[in-house]
């Protein structure tokens, strides 16, 4: 698949990755995030291939549009902001993060202490701060076709007049 080479501002909706039949739009919300970068990487998920910094921040959502990507597309997030626990902010660039409204996963996790966002063992323990890139353990997410063809769909076969019926009755409690 070749990669994108325009990025355009797109729309901070919907949120996702969005293919439009000529593009994708991706979008997501951080309100606290400083930089927003699409990591997108090859059919396997196996290796990046290139990071896009999201240009455009509307009401909370960073976004983007790409009018060469396709469906298929693999891509995770690198989202920069705060190391601040103690404030709730857990920001970390090193960690790729799957968008929370993708519509398909591709691959598997596969558990070591590069996942974690701090240093499993450090004294200071969740407070401290891993510097590992965790992209070849976690899985992407991809962008889909959203629009459904029949293909070789067949009419179900139908038995006549002994065909079966059931009847569900629902109670509502008041």
């Amino acid at each position: 698949m070749a990669l994108p080479e325009k990025v355009w501002p797109g729309r901070p909706y919907p949120l996702g990755a969005t293919w439009d039949g000529e593009g994708v739009n991706f979008a997501i919300f951080s309100a606290h995030a400083e930089k927003v970068e699409l990591c997108l990487f090859d059919r396997s998920g196996n290796r990046e291939e290139t990071r896009i910094v999201l240009p455009e921040y509307t009401d909370e959502v960073w976004h983007a549009y790409l009018p060469d990507a396709r469906p298929n597309l693999l891509y995770g997030y690198r989202v920069y902001g705060p190391y601040d626990p103690s404030n709730g902010h857990r920001f970390n660039h090193n960690k790729l993060l799957l968008d929370p409204y993708a519509k398909a996963v591709q691959g598997r996790l596969r558990w070591s202490d590069a996942v974690f966002g701090y240093r499993v063992g450090n004294p200071h323990e969740d407070l401290s701060f891993d510097r590992r890139d965790n992209a070849r353990n976690v899985p992407k997410c991809r962008v889909v076709e959203p629009a459904f063809t029949w293909g070789g769909d067949r009419r179900p076969r139908s038995l006549g007049k002994r065909q079966l019926s059931s009847n569900c009755t629902c109670v509502v409690s008041r």
